[in-house]
């Protein structure tokens, strides 16, 4: 009998430590819903503040836009004009020269300077 007595007296500490571990663990899990949830609002907070942040950014970029639409753009001087058009028409000129070199099937072109050779003609002169 002081056997079962002694064991029905294990059993009720036994439940005693269960029913107080699983109060800690209630509490724990309830601080951490709690700590989520303000984490989650704040990540709201932030993502409201960042949306708002960005409609005032658009705002301000579809302003300036109107503005530089409705801006006069003055007609460049006839000396920029013109070196545009040279600036152009030489970029024409040296395309098909290029374009073989550039996709890798020809070699440099001829009669154009290939910068390696003027580096290395660079680097010969400084070492005299």
């Amino acid at each position: 009998m002081t056997s079962l007595f002694a064991q029905e007296i294990r059993l009720s500490k036994r439940h005693e430590e269960i029913v107080s571990q699983r109060l800690i663990l209630l509490q724990q899990t309830e601080n951490k819903l709690g700590d989520q949830n303000k984490e989650k609002a704040s990540q709201m907070q932030t993502a409201e503040t960042a949306l708002q942040r960005n409609l005032s950014l658009l705002k301000d970029i579809e302003a300036a836009e109107k503005s530089l639409q409705t801006q006069n753009h003055p007609v460049p001087p006839p000396e920029v004009a013109s070196l545009e058009t040279l600036y152009w028409a030489s970029v024409e000129e040296y395309i098909p020269k290029w374009e073989q070199f550039l996709l890798g099937r020809a070699p440099y072109p001829i009669g154009v300077e290939n910068p390696n050779e003027a580096e290395d003609t660079i680097q010969k002169e400084v070492q005299q």
